[in-house]
């Protein structure tokens, strides 16, 4: 590169930088300056700068909307790729909102400029077509949240779910990495679109059935797909409860567009079919076992929980299963349904997890604690109704109309109603899902609590991030358009 290239390279890159340099800013402040602060003065600030860093990035990157593109597909911005970012900077901003309230470590420049320096990678991994810089971008983002997991240094819990996400993070690391390399063996290169052009021919060669295989297991980790979830329980559970709601939405949104970016840009020529009157090898037949088992699995294992996070994080599962109905799908209409489904889904599971995060004074975990949560924290409970509706897929709040995208995207696929029987297991599966929503709501609004309980005195910037994220749920809901046209605008 010369000279000229790599001022390219940093104006492409500045909304990236302006989200770095906020996060070394804060962090020195609060390791020099601030360390004698009480601890509130300390995350105050650092949730400040760190805002301002996001709203800095959002204007960067919404004043350059041109596309552009690196050799090798090393950085590639596209419009739809600057609305990603956008969606990825507002859903750090609220989880760094939100994250103002807790007071599980004195460590706080750490934990914020972590959430900051999560959010870098997943910019780089959506902006990018080149299989090296999509791993490297994967396991900075996989480090970040890893630690994250773990920051509670007072919760076995935590230290628990962190070994275990480090654990078969690495394994899955391992699985990834072999993939992309039979497929760097198979076409000569690393870029998505070259990968295409040297697999597609008449017949899959054997070595590029068991790519498709290794990649499906690298990226099911990352999304927590069935049965490669096996970590998401413990984590969500275990982890300081900003860190888990941080995982459950900014971490899928980059996971679940990279994923169909490898296996529409790549992978295309090697789709197959996944009929129930016969099908052809490929991916798709892959994909829609593994929605089909994360549908079921997380949905019936969620029924049994007693703990609020450990639902959700089977509920993750199942959510998972949905999303990857528009995989198998592929047709043109599926990368916006994705998107729709995957982004509101992440409003309303962070939303989810700063409810609970609201009562994390009060030690609620079990579902059971949230007993006469509508007397005490009228708000709360009113907002918690909202996600937990959108997330069972009740009109007219976003998750309905998420799955409705997603199922009609999958009956139009080729040839005709040929993934209607998983259309089918998706919507029972979403009668279930209905059911342990409910079980929870009824505890919030039918169950009496203690009669001596106090009201809950909820902290303004969580209840501010909470409100922002239950009108997002419902906006999106009633007006799903603004956020398809923004897609087919891009």
């Amino acid at each position: 590169m010369n000279a000229v290239s790599y001022l390219e390279l940093l104006r492409l890159t500045l909304p990236e930088i302006a989200l770095t340099v906020a996060a070394l800013l804060l962090l020195t402040l609060d390791l020099t300056l601030l360390r004698p602060s009480p601890l509130a003065r300390r995350f105050s600030v650092a949730a400040f700068i760190a805002c301002a860093g996001c709203l800095a990035a959002i204007a960067l990157v919404a004043a350059s909307s041109a596309t552009a593109s690196l050799p090798d597909g090393m950085f590639v911005l596209t419009p739809l790729t600057h609305v990603v970012h956008i969606v990825l900077l507002v859903l750090a901003l609220l989880t760094v909102l939100l994250s103002t309230a807790t007071r599980f470590t004195d460590h706080v420049g750490e934990y914020i400029a972590l959430i900051l320096f999560a959010t870098v990678a997943m910019m780089f991994l959506i902006a990018t077509e080149n299989l090296l810089l999509i791993f490297v971008a994967l396991e900075f983002l996989s480090l970040s949240l890893y630690i994250l997991t773990g920051f509670d240094k007072h919760s076995r819990q935590s230290a628990e779910g962190a070994l275990k996400y480090f654990l078969f993070g690495g394994m899955s690391a391992g699985f990834l990495l072999f993939g992309m390399s039979l497929l760097y063996g198979l076409s000569g290169s690393i870029e998505l679109p070259r990968i295409a052009a040297a697999v597609s021919g008449p017949s899959l060669d054997p070595l590029l059935l068991i790519a498709i295989v290794m990649v499906a297991i690298g990226f099911g980790f990352k999304v927590a797909a069935a049965p490669f979830h096996l970590w998401a329980p413990d984590a969500y559970q275990g982890a300081p409860t900003v860190s888990a709601g941080f995982i459950a939405s900014s971490s899928k949104v980059a996971s679940f567009f990279i994923f169909a970016q490898v296996v529409t840009l790549a992978l295309l020529p090697a789709a197959g079919t996944a009929g129930y009157r016969g099908y052809t090898p490929g991916w798709v037949p892959v994909i829609a076992i593994i929605a089909a088992l994360s549908m079921v699995l997380g949905n019936l294992a969620a029924i049994a929980q007693t703990s609020l996070r450990r639902l959700l994080a089977y509920s993750a599962i199942g959510h998972a299963g949905y999303m990857l109905i528009a995989f198998a799908a592929h047709t043109p209409e599926s990368l916006s349904a994705l998107l729709y489904y995957v982004i509101t889904y992440a409003l309303a599971s962070l939303g989810a997890f700063g409810v609970l995060g609201a009562l994390e004074a009060e030690g609620v975990d079990r579902i059971r604690d949230l007993a006469g949560l509508n007397r005490r924290a009228p708000g709360m409970a009113f907002c918690l109704l909202i996600f937990l509706l959108s997330l069972a897929g009740i009109p007219p709040l976003s998750g309905f109309f998420g799955k409705f995208f997603v199922f009609a995207a999958a009956l139009h696929a080729e040839p005709h109603l040929s993934l209607l029987w998983l259309v089918l297991l998706a919507v029972a599966m979403s009668a279930v899902s209905l059911y342990y929503y409910l079980g929870v709501l009824k505890q919030v609004y039918v169950t009496e609590g203690p009669a001596d309980a106090p009201p809950l005195r909820i902290a303004p910037p969580t209840r501010i991030g909470v409100w922002l994220l239950a009108a997002l749920v419902v906006i999106l809901g009633c007006a799903p358009s603004l956020l398809l046209n923004w897609f087919s605008i891009h």
